[in-house]
């Protein structure tokens, strides 16, 4: 059995954008906010979830991490309505 994985986009403070995946979203948030989260939230406090899509393994997932990565900052949010 698969578990589904979600590529997600997080505001930090000063504006910058975050992005990861994870397979329950709500908590790696949480995570984030708490201080336990990845070395780059720790120096920039996440501010809000922004957007979240599902993803049918991790490799899909990874790649469409990536993906979003190589976007410019005004294109990542649309890339969760494709």
């Amino acid at each position: 059995m698969t578990k589904v994985w979600y590529l997600y986009l997080i505001e930090c403070r000063g504006g910058a954008y975050y992005a990861g995946i994870a397979r329950d979203v709500v908590a790696r948030y949480q995570a984030h906010a708490n201080g336990t989260g990845a070395k780059y939230t720790r120096a920039n406090p996440p501010l809000r979830l922004l957007a979240s899509k599902a993803y049918p393994d991790h490799s899909a997932a990874a790649r469409a991490e990536w993906e979003l990565k190589q976007l410019p900052r005004a294109k990542k949010l649309g890339y969760f309505e494709q």
